[in-house]
Formats: C-alpha cells, sequence, structure tokens
C-alpha cells in the first residue's frame, strides 16, 4: 500500500465559504507520502501523471481512436530533439512540466475567489474572509463539537502556513506566494510547514513524535477488529526498517521529512522510467512512436478503459 514517495492526497478538513454562502468543502490538499500506483483502478496514476488530472479526465470521454491520435500528437511534442524517440529524460521533463502546469492552474482557478477587492494580491484578511467568514460572524450555526474542533485548528493553521509563504511579510500573497501556500510540498522554503502539518495530523497524543500505531492508523483503522491484512504487516516492517531511522520507537521531524520528501527522489524521474519500461518493447532504453501507442492505454485513457474501470470497480462493490 504505502510505500516510496509520490503525492497522496492528505485529508485534510478545509472549508470555503463565499460572503453569502455557507462553508463549502474544497479539495483536499495533497502532501507527500505513499506510493499510489497500487491504489488506484488500471493506469490512473500514470494518466494523471503523464497528462495532469483535468486533461486525463478528457481524454476519458474519448473513443480508442481519437485517444491513440491525440496521443500521437503529444509523442511529437514530447520528441524535443526531432530525432524520432523519446528518452527518459524528454519524458521525465514533460512529467514535470505537466506537474506545474496543473499546480497553476489550480491556482488560477480558485484566484478570483479570494482576491475580492480585485488588485492582483491576496490579503490573508481576504483569505479569512473567504473561507471562514461564515463561521466567524454565524457561531452559532456551528454547535457540532466537530465543526467547532475543526475550525478552531484550521484558522490558526492556515494563518501559519500563509505566513511561510508570504516571503515578504505585507500579508498579502502574490500569486507565487499563493501557490506556495496551496501547495506547500512544490516549495523547499515550505518543507518545514508540509512536515510540521503532518506531524500534527498523524501525532494523537500530542507527545511530538509519530509512532508506530499513530503510523499505521493513518493509512488503516482496524474497525471491526479482525487481524491486519499483509501489506499492514507490511507497512510495520517499514517503519522499523526504514521510517524509525534511530530505532527509538518513533519518528522525529527529521525522520517525518525523510519519509515524505526524501532528498534522492524524484516523482517525475520514477514516473518516465516506469513507463519507458513497461513500453519499451526492443530494450533499446527509448520510445519510438509506435511503441508509445502499441501500449496508448498506459499513457491516456478513453472511454473503452474507462468503462471498463467502471465495470471492475462497479463489480468489487457487488
Amino acid at each position: 500500500m504505502a510505500g516510496g514517495a509520490a503525492l497522496r492526497a492528505l485529508p485534510l478538513l478545509l472549508l470555503a465559504a463565499g460572503a453569502l454562502g455557507k462553508p463549502m468543502a474544497r479539495p483536499e490538499r495533497a502532501r507527500p507520502g505513499a506510493a499510489p500506483h497500487e491504489d488506484r483502478p488500471g493506469f490512473q496514476y500514470d494518466h494523471e501523471a503523464f497528462l495532469g488530472k483535468e486533461e486525463a479526465r478528457s481524454f476519458d470521454q474519448l473513443s480508442p481512436e481519437e485517444s491513440r491520435e491525440r496521443l500521437g500528437k503529444i509523442v511529437d511534442r514530447i520528441d524535443d530533439n526531432k530525432d524520432g524517440y523519446i528518452t527518459t529524460e524528454e519524458l521525465k521533463t514533460w512529467i514535470k512540466r505537466v506537474q506545474k502546469r496543473y499546480i497553476y492552474e489550480n491556482v488560477a482557478k480558485v484566484w478570483k475567489d479570494y482576491d475580492l477587492n480585485k488588485d492582483d494580491k491576496i490579503a490573508w484578511e481576504e483569505y479569512k474572509q473567504a473561507t471562514y467568514g461564515y463561521y466567524l460572524e454565524n457561531p452559532e450555526e456551528f454547535q457540532d463539537a466537530t465543526d467547532q474542533h475543526s475550525f478552531k485548528k484550521m484558522l490558526p493553521r492556515d494563518e501559519r502556513r500563509f505566513k511561510a509563504a508570504d516571503l515578504d511579510g505585507d500579508l498579502a500573497a502574490t500569486r507565487e506566494e499563493f501557490t506556495a501556500f496551496l501547495h506547500p510540498e512544490e516549495f523547499e522554503h515550505m518543507k518545514n510547514i508540509v512536515v510540521l502539518e503532518t506531524l500534527e495530523d498523524i501525532d494523537k497524543n500530542e507527545d511530538g513524535f509519530v509512532d508506530q500505531d499513530e503510523y499505521i492508523a493513518d493509512m488503516f483503522a482496524n474497525e471491526e477488529g479482525g487481524p491486519e491484512p499483509d501489506w499492514v504487516t507490511t507497512e510495520r516492517e517499514q517503519f522499523s526498517d526504514f521510517r524509525d531511522l534511530n530505532k527509538d520507537g518513533k519518528m522525529d521531524k527529521d525522520e517525518i521529512q525523510h519519509w515524505i520528501l526524501p532528498q534522492d527522489y524524484d516523482h517525475a524521474l520514477a514516473e518516465a522510467r516506469h513507463l519507458v519500461y513497461e513500453s519499451d518493447v526492443d530494450k533499446d532504453e527509448k520510445l519510438t512512436k509506435e511503441e508509445v501507442l502499441d501500449n496508448w492505454n498506459m499513457f491516456v485513457g478513453s472511454q473503452a478503459t474507462n468503462y471498463g474501470e467502471d465495470l471492475t470497480r462497479n463489480h468489487d462493490e457487488l
């Protein structure tokens, strides 16, 4: 289940409210962590890494023929030196570009919701009003203890993160600073915040460390009280062998950073190597356009692959 280090969603509660509307759930924020390949149906992770989430969804609406045709045009763009081959390096560069585009498009999509005075900056007060204004003005509507706890926890946490992203300290975020606020895992100066938030979310006994049971509880809740699945046993071994570096039975902040933000792991390179390995029929460590198109459903989806995944998912749920 969990292993390596690729982005996975952290189930944080972040509520956003317009000036007139009640709070609404916003997209989950992401933090580095467990490798998602085996958690998603079919080639969904590969599709999202290669295309970006939005573009991957658009391919899922195409016929297989249309998907292959559009993939062919993408391959031509990836082949920077126009030598007829896609190298691992070219594929890595493409995947990094896709990841960056997704992040900046995501920021552009929500920018107008927060830049209330249209000055092309988002002040902390604007963000606080847009996100928490309804709660602050109507606390009587949030009598539920869980709701109150969530708001009281998230407001100071967001303020702390905002101030860390606000490099010039003027409490007004430029687009780059707001991007760091929404996607801290992508920015070097936000690493400490990512580690701290991860610790706070997993450290249920609030002792400042993550022990093995807390580490497992973040991924698996044994509600039925039966034996743990094999993958959980494997994760316990991972914790002991690779997470708890000083062997004191728990992870401190440095060990958490080594886990979720490893220095020597390049997500885009790992995905590029994976795609080349799976598609390189003649094993020359580079891909022709034909090799990509022959294995097209690993790179992109279509109505057919989407339908097949839906059938599998529905069958598993029966």
